[in-house]
């Protein structure tokens, strides 16, 4: 017999707040990849929301006035989540979790649910539900006593100690359970990456979805999964690059970098970029037909330099050139960035 579940697609309100900080259309790009990212993760955006504001309201993100207009839009429209743009605080997702009686989440909320419904090996599996378990720690609500089925028994509950205070010291154990086996992959790592000393190594790196994978498997006649969709590679892979029978060049596919990436993220996933802190040379692809490609371009350095990778050699490569109808733009990049290369890894130019 076989068993077809059928995918059920969440109906999401995106909410960004505007506090003049940056321009109007800068504001409206964060919030269309924060589109990208709802159709990713498999939710269908029916309303975008953007909330002027000086700052942000501690309790409610846009307001309590705003949020109470929000609600009845949310209720009319059968609307299933809320996706906002940047960090909620503990408080406020309780507040809104509250009044929209819907689930909250935010940016890093959505990036991280991504990478574990991408994770494939056992490595990335483990950093994922890391990240995921330092983001929710902080977050806990009564919501989350279910844990203790999962977990709890015998020799779990201390003297008068809270449902709450349990699941807390269980994603502590927990935390610490899988930080020690990211140690082990790492210690695995270490012992992989003496063998390559003698190697040329180059780590190509670039914002999510710049075809990095695409220019990966071009140059290394491999197949590594690429798709049109932001976080399709989530594990790194390695290759021998054949220039000559007396060079020896290993090339690494990496994870694509985002804004606002959380920091948990980040820190969790260091023994996977651990290939862009050993290389020799980082190719940095860019996807050129992007309208905000230098904000793209300054997030990834800004990223490497976290990585301890300020004093690498980058080769700047600009791809989707094919996509470029107008001369004067290529002109205008290759002026700007001298020692750039301008190719399309799709059609081979």
């Amino acid at each position: 017999m076989i068993e077809i579940t059928k995918k059920i697609i969440e109906r999401a309100m995106l909410v960004a707040l505007d506090t003049k900080q940056y321009s109007k259309e800068v504001v409206e790009e964060h919030l269309a990849e924060l589109e990208e990212l709802a159709n990713t993760a498999g939710a269908e955006t029916i309303f975008k929301i953007i909330q002027s504001k000086a700052k942000m309201d501690s309790a409610y993100y846009i307001g309590k006035g705003k949020a109470e207009e929000l609600a009845q839009l949310i209720e009319l429209n059968d609307i299933n989540i809320i996706i906002f743009d940047d960090d909620l605080t503990p408080v406020q997702v309780r507040n809104l979790s509250d009044l929209f009686k819907r689930k909250v989440i935010d940016r890093s909320g959505l990036i991280l649910d991504i990478f574990a419904s991408r994770a494939k090996s056992k490595e990335a599996k483990t950093q994922v539900e890391l990240a995921q378990l330092q983001y929710l720690l902080p977050r806990l609500t009564r919501a989350w006593t279910h844990l203790s089925k999962q977990y709890g028994g015998i020799g779990t509950k201390g003297p008068g100690e809270t449902q709450i205070e349990t699941d807390r010291r269980i994603i502590r154990t927990r935390i610490a359970h899988l930080k020690e086996k990211l140690t082990e992959i790492e210690s695995h790592r270490v012992t992989q990456s003496a063998g390559r000393k003698n190697s040329t190594r180059i780590a190509i790196a670039g914002y999510t979805n710049a075809g990095k994978s695409t220019l990966f498997n071009l140059l290394t006649s491999s197949d590594v999964f690429a798709e049109d969709k932001l976080f399709a590679t989530l594990d790194s892979t390695t290759r021998t690059l054949d220039v000559h029978d007396t060079v020896k060049i290993l090339i690494s596919d990496t994870v694509g970098f985002i804004r606002k990436l959380p920091p948990q993220l980040i820190a969790s996933f260091k023994s996977t970029l651990s290939e862009v802190r050993e290389a020799d040379i980082i190719f940095h692809v860019i996807d050129v037909s992007h309208p905000f490609y230098e904000d793209h371009l300054i997030v990834v350095e800004d990223t490497l330099k976290e990585f301890g990778s300020a004093d690498k050699k980058v080769v700047r490569i600009f791809n989707k050139v094919d996509l470029i109808n107008d001369k004067s733009k290529i002109d205008f990049i290759r002026n700007s960035h001298k020692d750039s290369i301008m190719i399309s890894a799709k059609r081979g130019i």
